[in-house]
């Protein structure tokens, strides 16, 4: 099994975090790879990353075309969605990407709402894996908690719980 997928946004949003956790929470049953792109500004600059994942050895960390795409703003949604495979899923931010129907490859999450619910606008990263995850199956929720927890280790309680919570909730979607 191979699964590739490419993470957009702009800088702040979480991107290059998210992929790193995503890559990071399948290492008990695959292989993950995490190769970020982002230009010289810290927030607000186009940022995406690239994520790898197989049961296999990964030659390499840049696929021709990716097999999924989460998208969190309008933005990336237009720049990107030309790399992704017919038939790929694709997880949109419904707050900051509009005009597109849900169907059974389009899960709509409103990571916006969601990480405003949570108490924190930097969760909508992990909204968006708990759907992508749920749609998916590509790891257990149990072992992505788990990297949640290792991830957040020298913060305090309520930062982890607010990332749980925000993943629970894409993950109910």
């Amino acid at each position: 099994m191979k699964n590739t997928v490419l993470i957009s946004g702009s800088g702040g949003q979480g991107v290059v975090s998210a992929g790193i956790i995503l890559a990071e929470s399948v290492a008990e049953s695959a292989s993950g790879t995490c190769l970020p792109e982002y230009g010289p500004e810290q927030r607000g600059g186009a940022a995406k990353c690239s994520v790898v994942i197989s049961d296999g050895e990964i030659i390499s960390p840049l696929p021709g075309k990716y097999m999924n795409f989460i998208a969190m703003n309008e933005q990336s949604h237009k720049k990107y969605i030309k790399q992704i495979k017919d038939g790929g899923l694709r997880v949109f931010n419904s707050n900051r990407i509009t005009g597109i129907p849900a169907d059974d490859k389009t899960i709509l999450v409103p990571a916006d709402d969601i990480a405003a619910e949570a108490g924190n606008p930097k969760t909508a990263n992990i909204a968006m894996l708990g759907a992508f995850i749920k749609a998916t199956g590509i790891v257990s929720e149990d072992n992505f908690v788990k990297t949640l927890k290792k991830k957040f280790a020298g913060k305090s309680a309520e930062i982890l719980d607010m990332n749980i919570f925000a993943f629970k909730k894409g993950l109910n979607l």
